[in-house]
């Protein structure tokens, strides 16, 4: 059968990589063509777009960039009818996403949506049209159930994707050594905008803690010169696309809020989350977002079990000062790794993939 997949982030080429690998399990005779990276591209896709032409974070940044998205909507479009897929799957993404669902179910295309926008943050009504627009939903975090269940929707709970991949790393992969000094991982995201707002931020403890070694965990996508130029001369070591290697040796990490945070909580490592934006992105987020928590830690265990310095509170003395409660409070990372723990177990152990690769080929087989 033949399976269009659209991932607009790293986040969404990682989980879509391993979907495309479940799916070519399931079906031996798939045909994938997708937007993605690197990984979906190893894991058998044909990558007809890569995610870095197209991931704009931000209001301001998303309205500067309106024609080209534009032009890849327009493009989308005439790409997923040449190839003519048995099922359409999005993968988070929604700006972009949303848009396309709503067209595909005017064309007859059966669309799956794999990892769901966070609607329960914000724009809440969206749920209406993905109730119109979507055929299957397919959410990774439990609260997404019963989120939906209010809007009269049935979706499909299918574990979190990060729990097979991490399990994996934790499991059967030896760290290779970064440094003969203790870590501190330094994660500023996989967008150049937020990197050069935040990395600058995060650098400065590189010289308030001489006695650790600072490893920057590189985007591969992203040029090498991006991260020099905010490094000048200061001693530390890049890492580029090495980032579970890096998580697995270091003390502590300074992580950009997103999947990251996920992430380096699965792997155990106590981190501050750190946030900063355009101010005016950051204005307008704040009037229309209704979350207590940026960082998928805090919001899935429902409280504030890691420090998040956002926007003007991402300073260099607040962040030495969290930092230092990460390295010298005993008590409080027995107490973070207890709840990392429980975040664990919340999630489930199920094949977050594989059950995805299940759900989708049902809908697939179903178009025949």
């Amino acid at each position: 059968m033949r399976y269009y997949i659209i991932a607009g982030e790293a986040s969404g080429d990682l989980h879509g990589s391993n979907l495309v690998k479940a799916i070519h399990r399931q079906d031996t005779n798939a045909t994938i063509h997708c937007w993605g990276g690197d990984k979906m591209e190893a894991a058998g896709a044909t990558v007809i777009k890569h995610y870095r032409e197209l991931a704009f974070m931000g209001f301001v940044e998303v309205i500067t960039h309106l024609p080209t998205i534009f032009r890849n909507i327009s493009f989308c479009k005439k790409d997923v009818l040449a190839f003519r897929p048995d099922v359409l799957v999005l993968i988070d993404y929604p700006g972009f996403n949303l848009r396309i669902a709503a067209w595909a179910r005017q064309q007859g295309i059966k669309v799956v949506y794999y990892i769901s926008p966070q609607v329960w943050a914000w724009k809440e009504k969206r749920v209406v049209q993905i109730k119109r627009d979507v055929d299957k939903m397919l959410v990774i975090l439990p609260f997404e159930v019963d989120f939906y269940k209010k809007w009269d929707f049935d979706v499909t709970y299918v574990g979190h994707p990060l729990i097979e991949v991490v399990g994996y790393e934790k499991e059967k992969v030896p760290a290779t050594p970064l440094s003969d000094k203790p870590i501190i991982a330094l994660l500023p995201g996989s967008r150049a905008q937020e990197i050069k707002v935040k990395l600058p931020v995060m650098l400065e403890m590189t010289t308030r803690f001489p006695q650790y070694s600072f490893v920057v965990a590189q985007a591969p996508s992203l040029p090498d010169a991006l991260y020099q130029d905010i490094i000048g001369n200061r001693k530390v070591v890049l890492a580029k696309g090495n980032t579970y290697n890096l998580l697995k040796q270091a003390a502590a990490g300074l992580i950009t809020s997103g999947t990251a945070t996920l992430e380096t909580a699965l792997f155990g490592l106590p981190q501050v989350v750190c946030y900063k934006g355009n101010a005016l992105s950051f204005w307008l987020a704040t009037k229309l977002v209704n979350v207590k928590y940026i960082s998928l830690v805090n919001l899935i265990m429902d409280k504030p079990v890691v420090t998040e310095l956002i926007q003007n509170d991402l300073t260099p003395d607040k962040l030495e000062a969290a930092l230092t409660r990460l390295l010298t409070d005993t008590a409080y990372r027995t107490e973070l790794q207890h709840d990392y723990k429980t975040l664990w177990d919340r999630l489930g152990s199920s094949n977050a993939s594989d059950n995805a690769a299940r759900e989708i080929l049902e809908v697939a087989a179903a178009t025949r």
